[in-house]
């Protein structure tokens, strides 16, 4: 394990099931819990730490809207195994939709979560930074 995953693992209590076997709402559940701290360490980095600041830039990337964005953008990356999840994701009914999403939005929203909870409980924490580490770099150089 590089560095990285064991700072990473800080927390000890590993899935009922392997990975592979959980429901993939229960991997969308993780990954956007992981997200959302990679986001707010993110935001955090920055400069301006005014609350409002915070929560208002961090609503960029954690929308349901912005991250089936960033889920098009990793597509073309993604290995067989990372898209088989992604689809896995994308196709789970949850029974509940964003409040500010289109339908697809939402499963392309929760497809994207389901990748990032996948990567975090096997433990593939150099490829979990390097995608999300690529969506960033996107997503800025999108904005300039």
């Amino acid at each position: 394990m590089s560095e990285w995953a064991d700072e990473l693992n800080l927390f000890h209590f590993p899935p009922s099931k392997a990975p592979h076997l959980l429901n993939p709402l229960v991997l969308a559940y993780i990954g956007d819990a992981i997200f959302e701290v990679y986001i707010r360490q993110y935001v955090i980095s920055q400069t301006n730490h005014r609350p409002n600041h915070l929560h208002q830039t961090a609503t960029k990337y954690v929308s349901a809207k912005a991250q089936a964005k960033l889920l098009e953008t990793l597509m073309p990356l993604l290995t067989q195994e990372e898209k088989d999840v992604v689809k896995r994701g994308r196709n789970a009914k949850s029974g509940s939709t964003a409040k500010n999403a289109e339908v697809l939005e939402y499963r392309h929203s929760t497809a994207f979560e389901c990748l990032v909870g996948y990567l975090y409980y096997t433990q593939s924490y150099a490829r979990l930074k390097e995608l999300l580490d690529f969506v960033m770099a996107s997503k800025a150089d999108a904005g300039k």
